[in-house]
């Protein structure tokens, strides 16, 4: 048995589960609905407060896809509840994020600004000038939008400049050597 599938997914108060033909589940909660196509494979019940997944035989790919659908869901519940974020933290002389309305706006150097507009579900804070929150309810999107930010600029090893998740450990190389 999966060990993290076969664990029960407490629905908190103030949330609603359904899962229609085709294994949709649909979580609707105080933040929002979320809607995702789960593989129809799987065996998805709700009851009460309670959703359980269960597979429907010991075959290798039914038991991959156990843990990843009761994740899945689980990730939707605490989505619509709490919500997600990620912090990057940017280093560099001179780089530094703005927003202006819904359009982040990096400067990382370039001859030009980079601008970003803030997707559906996904909003940008910019605390100061060298940090950015993203947040939203869906963790796959946040987390794709974060990796995107990153991507712009990454870490050099020599120097550490570029955009970091905060609390990301950036592994330096020495520089070379005098004579």
């Amino acid at each position: 048995m999966s060990r993290i599938g076969r664990m029960p997914i407490t629905v908190p108060a103030g949330v609603d589960v359904k899962v229609a033909d085709g294994n949709v589940v649909t979580v609707k909660g105080p933040k929002g609905t979320l809607t995702q196509k789960l593989s129809t494979e799987m065996i998805i019940k709700v009851d009460g407060t309670v959703v359980t997944v269960e597979r429907p035989s010991d075959d290798k790919d039914h038991k991959a896809l156990h843990g990843l659908t009761r994740t899945l869901i689980n990730n939707m519940v605490i989505g619509v509840t709490e919500g997600y974020k990620k912090e990057l933290e940017i280093n560099g002389v001179g780089y530094r994020a703005a927003k202006q309305g819904k359009t982040l706006q990096l400067n990382l150097g370039y001859s030009h600004d980079i601008k970003i507009e803030e997707a559906n579900g996904i909003t940008y804070e910019v605390p100061n000038a060298n940090s950015i929150i993203i947040s939203g309810i869906d963790k796959q999107a946040v987390g794709q939008a974060a990796a995107v930010i990153r991507s712009k600029r990454p870490p050099e090893p020599y120097l550490g400049k570029g955009i970091k998740y905060v609390g990301e450990h950036i592994r330096r190389k020495a520089g070379k050597t005098g004579k």
